[in-house]
């Protein structure tokens, strides 16, 4: 473990140290995060850019710690296009369209690179039978990307979120890629944990810098294509449950609001101020409060993720449908598909 420990702590060091050259970049070219939108929480203008600093330490991690084998190289490209957007985003602002875009040609180029979801696992079966996908391998694997990318995004509402959630989900990928001898996504894991933790001193509330798109699109894809190379791909039990509920947070909280939407006759991207942060806030808690809860609730989620992994699988999918029902009945009762009156 020591090996991991190290790229995990040089991963810290890199992200700490490149924070406040990137906070001085967004304030001179004028990267700022002006509240005009009521739905935002702050009430002054806060440089962006923490997401280059995060970038800097995931790329260098990688170089050093990682083979360069065809997969790692292709990955690094896509996070480069996934930054490029959100640098462009955060300065001038981009259609969403065109950002959907951008995050697609991301996607395909990992998918070239390797990152592909090549069967989906029969959990029931006692001799580990697999289904081969085929064709429906691409678009399934694009949409993995893409919907994971974006989750990260949508949660990114108040200080230290998105870094934090980060950080546990990718510690817990690593825990459970640990119990099927996954080397490679471990280190992967250690390397995104370690960047999102250096950045977030920073980024805690009272918060000195965001990360803007250019972070929140890039935990995002980095999160979702390792996940792909080690969860969704080979893992023999349960396949699809191990990296939802490590990424559970950021999952469930974006198909609330995609459900929440589509019941009220809303374009599913319209951001709206019924978040579970913003719900935790309406009751009177603080930005700080309100966080931990959030931390709290991802790291339990993430224990669900490591005992499924390492259950016996008819006991796994037991497990994972009761979480998910019991997730989705507490969201209902907590007003998250409730229908607004016209």
């Amino acid at each position: 473990m020591t090996g991991y420990f190290i790229a995990f702590i040089s991963a810290v060091i890199i992200s700490f140290i490149m924070t406040p050259p990137a906070r001085q970049l967004a304030i001179k070219v004028g990267a700022l995060d002006v509240p005009k939108d009521p739905r935002k929480i702050h009430n002054k203008p806060m440089p962006y850019f923490g997401g280059l600093a995060i970038y800097v330490s995931i790329m260098a991690c990688m170089f050093v710690y990682l083979p360069h084998t065809r997969t790692n190289m292709y990955i690094m490209a896509g996070a480069t296009i996934i930054v490029l957007t959100g640098v462009v985003d955060d300065m001038y602002g981009m259609p969403a369209k065109i950002k959907m875009l951008m995050q697609l040609i991301a996607a395909f180029v990992a998918l070239r690179g390797g990152v592909q979801i090549h069967f989906i696992t029969n959990p029931l079966s006692e001799t580990g039978m697999s289904y081969l996908l085929s064709w429906l391998s691409y678009p399934i694997t694009l949409f993995w990307i893409v919907g994971i990318t974006n989750t990260i995004n949508l949660i990114d509402g108040l200080d230290g979120l998105a870094s934090g959630v980060a950080s546990i989900a990718a510690t817990t990928l690593l825990f459970t890629a640990a119990t099927m001898g996954h080397d490679f996504i471990m280190m992967q894991c250690a390397i995104i944990a370690g960047a999102s933790l250096g950045f977030l001193p920073f980024n805690f509330n009272p918060a000195k810098i965001f990360m803007g798109d250019t972070g929140s699109l890039l935990l995002g894809y980095m999160l979702a294509v390792t996940s792909v190379s080690g969860m969704v791909k080979s893992v023999a039990a349960v396949a699809l449950a191990v990296p939802v509920f490590a990424l559970g947070l950021p999952i469930f909280d974006t198909t609330f609001a995609i459900i929440r939407r589509y019941l009220n006759n809303k374009p599913i991207m319209q951001a709206d101020k019924e978040h579970l942060h913003h719900k935790l806030m309406k009751i009177g808690l603080n930005q700080r409060q309100t966080v931990l809860i959030m931390y709290f609730i991802s790291m339990m989620l993430g224990i669900v993720a490591v005992i499924i992994a390492d259950a016996d699988p008819f006991i796994g999918i037991i497990l994972a449908t009761i979480m998910v029902i019991a997730v989705f009945y507490f969201a209902k009762l907590a007003g998250f598909f409730r229908k607004k009156e016209q």
